[in-house]
């Protein structure tokens, strides 16, 4: 098996050597990666200036782009081989619920899926603010999940979200089948000033979960489970069809 390893936190990040580590040892591992963090990149593509791509290893470059940008760039001509996967990760923090749509580490994902492959995207959780170590659980979760894929294909559509508690391999209390949950509405923005007085602004943090409870991505991580939630790129709200083409008719 030949895996496309990519991320958002850039290419000298520790999650994305731990995977590829844990990886090679299962399959032929390509990275392609940004060469910088472009964490809450979504899934943005650079259509305005041009791509340069640095090789930093043996089957190893980075990108000056997006993770999408890294993905995309791969599979659309710049790999002389197509690889059977796209792993995007480890993602240094959690990527739950509303988190995916802001997420570069899943629209790497999103892209692979995109161009017809199947695909993973995986984040070590940091729910209580604690440091991130335990980046080897989340390598041996992937792994696993890699080897399913080998044996037993998903439906073509599917991306895997995988969450992984920051805690050891031992303590891990199993791999749960899980939906999205939701967050509270975002903090407030920071509001600063720069060494010249000028008003500047932070994004504020995201909001506890408000949907959180059994059957979610949020309550699987909380009780110590890896997550695995099954997303689809299909944004239509289906059930309001029949009401919108009513109101658009009255």
């Amino acid at each position: 098996m030949k895996i496309l390893v990519s991320n958002d936190d850039g290419y000298l990040a520790t999650g994305i050597n731990v995977l590829t580590d844990a990886l090679e040892k299962v399959a032929d591992v390509i990275v392609v990666a940004p060469d910088r963090n472009r964490s809450a990149a979504s899934s943005s593509l650079t259509v305005h200036s041009p791509l340069r791509v640095s090789r930093f290893g043996e089957n190893r470059y980075s990108v000056d782009g997006t993770p999408s940008d890294c993905v995309h760039l791969a599979l659309t001509g710049f790999l002389d081989e197509e690889p059977d996967l796209v792993v995007s990760g480890i993602n240094h923090g959690a990527n739950l619920g509303d988190d995916v749509i802001y997420s570069g580490t899943v629209a790497a994902a999103i892209e692979g899926r995109f161009l017809g492959l199947p695909t993973i995207a995986v984040s070590l959780t940091d729910m209580n603010g604690e440091r991130l170590e335990h980046f080897d659980t989340a390598a041996r979760v992937a792994t696993g999940m890699v080897q399913k894929l080998e044996r037993a294909a998903l439906p073509p559509d599917v991306i895997l979200n995988v969450n992984v508690p920051n805690v050891p391999y031992a303590s891990l209390r199993g791999i749960e089948s899980t939906r999205l949950g939701f967050r509270h509405k975002s903090e407030p923005v920071v509001r600063t000033s720069d060494p010249h007085g000028r008003t500047i602004y932070w994004v504020g943090p995201s909001g506890k979960g408000a949907d959180a409870g059994e059957g979610t991505d949020f309550h699987a991580v909380e009780r110590g489970a890896a997550a695995v939630t099954p997303l689809k790129v299909d944004l239509t709200r289906h059930e309001a069809l029949e009401q919108l083409k009513d109101w658009l008719a009255s």
